[in-house]
């Protein structure tokens, strides 16, 4: 009975996957190899290159002697006529740099104890620099590099003796102290007027979580939670949210009360391509084909190349009735009501990018900015505690908000630490 259920078992693990199988539960050997490019990659011909700049400044300068005799056939030289400079830029040999700082200590007749000035250069009761936590954290949480390699590249260009359980405690600081910005960052995402969002799945102690990603132009936020449905999204959206949120074809999105919505039509042009392979019958054939060129007809409005208004809304205008057109057709396939059920839910949220300013048709950026959380997730597996999503929430939100707005992210956390330490507070997140 066992050796029949392991046998059945096997063959419906072994089937190929259909149209509507996410594509992370698809085996690597299952899916089809990429397409080749139809452009050769680099710039045009003509176009004028590019290298390298000049450095800003000159560290050092070495002479070098003349030679006496030829490298190759050994004959005397002449004296110099003249000198080539050439410019080699290089990372010197550095050493861990160790300040004992000598700190007064005076009796307070109103505390009733003695008092001290603080230390600006590193968290109070820390041996680690603002430097040293800044880095390691931005190599971790900004890049995906594993704790082990931020170690060894440490020990081995620094001389840095490190522990994972130090770094770990540094890192849980700085996530303490940056709470405020990763705060500011969430209120900025939910006033935007166009907000991304997507998720991905994510592993706390062994148990399966979900990394969500809520993301604007110019921040981004993420929020790791036990649940993939409403719950997690009541806990990000408490009221209402005033803008376009642009998502996938998840249903728990629904749940979301907001002025309007934009479905991902890539998302949509992949599936009826994965449908196409599947199902050759005529009638799912023609119902791909014509829902192909309504959905092309309107990307191709919303880039409104030399169009006028009157040209533009008569266009728009047409939209509608197609669409109506084929969710009012017969569906004499299974994928036709299947994608016909599907459009009625989402029959508002298709066509927002044509009237709304600044909205794409695509979720594109949103999965541009989870994309750098999938790679740590297959780096560093994810979490070993609700703590340490915790503070991988906040950091990564910080670096890569920080990275979405320009800003240098060692010097920018290392300044912000220096005010917090004197004053308790962190300054206003960078614009």
């Amino acid at each position: 009975m066992l050796l029949e259920l392991a046998a059945r078992l096997g063959k419906q693990g072994q089937g190929r996957p259909t149209a509507t199988t996410p594509p992370g539960m698809i085996p690597p050997y299952q899916k089809p190899a990429s397409k080749s490019r139809k452009k050769k990659p680099g710039a045009k011909p003509g176009h004028i290159g590019t290298r390298r700049g000049e450095p800003p400044k000159i560290t050092h300068s070495e002479e070098h002697p003349p030679q006496e005799r030829c490298p190759k056939c050994g004959a005397v030289l002449s004296d110099p006529t003249e000198r080539r400079f050439r410019l080699i830029e290089d990372i010197p040999e550095t050493q861990p740099e160790v300040t004992e700082h000598s700190i007064p200590r005076q009796w307070c007749p109103g505390c009733k104890k003695l008092v001290e000035p603080p230390v600006a250069d590193a968290m109070p009761g820390a041996r680690f620099g603002h430097r040293l936590v800044a880095l390691s954290a931005w190599l971790h949480y900004g890049l995906g590099t594993t704790l082990s390699q931020i170690i060894e590249v440490l020990e081995h260009h620094t001389q840095f003796e490190l522990s994972q359980g130090g770094l770990m405690d540094a890192w849980e600081r700085l996530a303490e102290a940056f709470a405020a910005w990763y705060a500011e960052i969430e209120e900025e995402v939910k006033k935007s007027g166009v907000l991304h969002a997507d998720e991905t799945g994510w592993r706390v102690n062994g148990r399966t979580h979900w990394l969500w990603c809520f993301s604007t132009e110019r921040a981004t936020y993420y929020m790791i939670d036990r649940s993939r449905g409403s719950p997690a999204l009541s806990k990000f959206f408490t009221e209402a949210f005033d803008g376009t949120l642009v998502t996938d074809f998840w249903a728990a999105y629904g749940a979301v009360e907001c002025a309007a919505r934009q479905a991902c039509l890539p998302h949509l042009f992949r599936e009826l391509d994965a449908t196409d392979e599947a199902d050759r019958t005529e009638a799912w054939a023609a119902f791909s084909k014509k829902l192909k060129r309504l959905l092309r007809d309107a990307v191709r409005l919303g880039k409104n190349d030399g169009l006028s208004g009157e040209q533009f809304a008569s266009r728009r205008a047409r939209l509608d009735p197609r669409l109506a057109g084929l969710l009012s057709e017969p569906p004499d396939n299974t994928n036709v009501k299947r994608l016909q059920k599907r459009l009625r839910r989402y029959q508002d949220a298709l066509f927002t990018f044509l009237d709304r300013p600044g909205v794409p048709s695509d979720n594109n950026h949103a999965e541009r900015e989870i994309r750098p959380a999938v790679i740590m997730r297959k780096n560093s597996l994810c979490n070993r505690s609700n703590n340490g999503a915790n503070v991988q929430a906040i950091l990564m939100s910080v670096y890569r908000t920080l990275k979405l707005r320009g800003h240098d992210p060692l010097q920018t956390i290392v300044v912000a630490l220096r005010q917090y330490v004197r004053t308790g507070t962190l300054p206003p997140l960078p614009d």
